[in-house]
């Protein structure tokens, strides 16, 4: 640890050396989907070295944050309830990192972990609760998510299911949810293709998924 030590007796000092090395927080993100395994958590970050990964994991792992368990045969990592006390951190951050996103670079991608963060980020339950309950399937990319939203409750898991509404899109998204496009341009630009359902459902969507840029 002391190669990470900033020398200060703080808080946010503390929580850096603990988390603030690269990819730890990306780590975190994706273990607040849920538990992963090695490899799983490797194909989510696919510009993580090896040796980076596994440095990450077991000093996450000396510091409280996750852990070691088996499941189904096979040891997979999962946040101690210490470490999601970082959902609001997070959820923060990618807020705050959203209004720098600007557009995607080509060798950008986005990941079902990735994605199901950003949506948790966008929610508005206040708004949501207002609602009738929806579902929607949405394929961003290679990510296949299934939202389902009801009352103030979202609940995001991979895969396809029975939705009011079936979309895809790319990381153009990020217009929609952001308000530069109305859902009526972002079809009409083919920012989204409605897949299956009808498209006013998506006003729905904008209206319960909206950060500002």
């Amino acid at each position: 640890m002391a190669a990470r030590e900033y020398g200060q007796y703080c808080g946010v000092t503390r929580a850096l050396e603990l988390v603030g090395e690269r990819w730890a927080m990306l780590i975190v993100r994706d273990l607040l989907v849920g538990p992963r395994r090695y490899g799983e958590l490797a194909a989510g970050l696919p510009r993580v070295p090896s040796n980076i990964l596994a440095t990450r994991l077991k000093d996450l792992q000396a510091a409280g944050v996750l852990r070691r368990v088996p499941h189904s045969r096979v040891i997979v990592y999962e946040l101690t309830p210490y470490g999601r006390e970082l959902e609001p951190v997070v959820l923060a951050l990618g807020a705050w990192g959203f209004k720098a996103m600007g557009d995607p670079r080509q060798e950008q991608i986005i990941t079902p972990d990735s994605m199901t963060i950003a949506l948790r980020t966008a929610f508005r339950p206040q708004v949501a609760a207002s609602l009738p309950a929806t579902a929607y399937a949405a394929r961003f990319g290679p990510a296949e998510l299934l939202i389902r939203v009801d009352g103030s409750t979202l609940h995001v898991a991979r895969g396809d299911g029975p939705v009011d509404l079936a979309f895809a899109a790319g990381p153009a998204i990020r217009r929609l949810i952001s308000g530069e496009l109305t859902p009526d341009r972002a079809i009409a630009t083919g920012v989204v293709e409605v897949l299956r359902g009808r498209g006013d459902f998506l006003d729905r969507f904008a209206n319960t998924f909206h950060l500002a840029a």
